[in-house]
């Protein structure tokens, strides 16, 4: 039996279950890293206000399993936050949700999508990798502050941070 899933944009009543699923996915981070003072969820009403766009994924058997936001700031578009929930981890859908977000960025003029992520985690860097983004330099003044915002939250105590491009023509 075939399962039909649909990836469609994120709306206002859907925010609440994206952050249920951001922090059942942060929870491997947490475990991986033994975290005891891992950063708190972003609350979805600050994720619903975020400029750009959230495309969710949803399952006809299970609702919604996945989201990916991307922010639009200063031309920039961003994946801010990749989430699958883990009891649907490693079938492809952060491949899908990935995919369907360069999409949306590139149909909106966009060149170029970046992120920040945790180099050595093999569902972070290697994952991204294997989807077309590779290691760049945060030369924009947006992508200096991502830099600063992670040293703030000591983010890189758990290992270290990159800065990922995938170029979209």
């Amino acid at each position: 039996m075939s399962t039909y899933t649909e990836v469609r944009f994120a709306e206002a009543e859907d925010f609440d279950r994206l952050e249920e699923i951001e922090t059942a996915a942060d929870a491997l981070l947490v475990d991986l890293f033994s975290a005891e003072n891992w950063p708190p969820t972003t609350p979805a009403n600050e994720r619903a206000a975020y400029p750009g766009f959230t495309l969710l994924l949803r399952r006809h058997d299970a609702g919604i399993i996945g989201f990916v936001q991307v922010l639009e700031i200063e031309g920039i578009a961003h994946m801010e936050q990749l989430s699958v929930h883990p009891g649907y981890g490693r079938r492809g859908y952060g491949r899908m949700l990935v995919a369907a977000a360069k999409s949306e960025a590139l149909s909106r003029g966009r060149e170029a999508l970046t992120l920040r992520t945790y180099r050595d985690v093999p569902w972070n860097a290697p994952f991204y990798a294997s989807c077309g983004f590779a290691p760049s330099i945060p030369t924009s003044e947006f992508h200096r502050h991502l830099v600063e915002v992670e040293t703030r939250l000591r983010l890189e105590q758990w290992g270290p941070r990159v800065q990922m491009t995938a170029m979209l023509r």
